[in-house]
């Protein structure tokens, strides 16, 4: 049984990911954001049918997870935060990537290894402001 923070884990998951979404932008030509691919999921506006590999990927991030978890030691995590305040941070997460035109997967990983200078600018403030809500919330607010 591997350790969570192990560095064979990490290498495993990263080189998973970029192949996935290097295969992924081989075989379709399409950006492997999860925000993106959720959204082509349950909209239906547009008249068409889903997106079938956008369903694929979204019900495979669970399975992959619950997979790995059958190797790896999970670590002990405790959620102290309340219900409508998790809820009110996925709202926000929601929002931002709609606001952002996608998420970390999209812009962190695919766009700036694609020198893409929108997701270049998208992933520094996503991680800006990642950085400022931890400070704020641990050493002003103390949660």
């Amino acid at each position: 049984m591997l350790e969570p923070l192990s560095p064979l884990i990490a290498l495993a998951g990263g080189l998973l990911l970029g192949a996935g979404a290097a295969l992924l932008l081989l075989v379709t030509g399409r950006i492997a954001g999860v925000s993106g691919m959720f959204a082509n999921l349950v909209r239906i506006s547009d008249g068409g049918p889903p997106w079938r590999l956008a369903a694929g990927f979204v019900i495979g991030l669970p399975l992959g997870a619950a997979s790995v978890s059958i190797f790896v030691r999970a670590p002990d995590i405790a959620v102290t935060s309340s219900a409508p305040l998790l809820i009110a941070a996925g709202l926000l997460v929601g929002f931002g990537t709609r606001l952002g035109s996608g998420c970390t997967s999209g812009h962190g990983v695919c766009g700036i290894s694609r020198l893409s200078r929108r997701s270049l600018v998208a992933t520094a403030t996503f991680m800006a402001a990642a950085m400022i809500t931890v400070f704020i919330s641990r050493h002003l607010i103390g949660g």
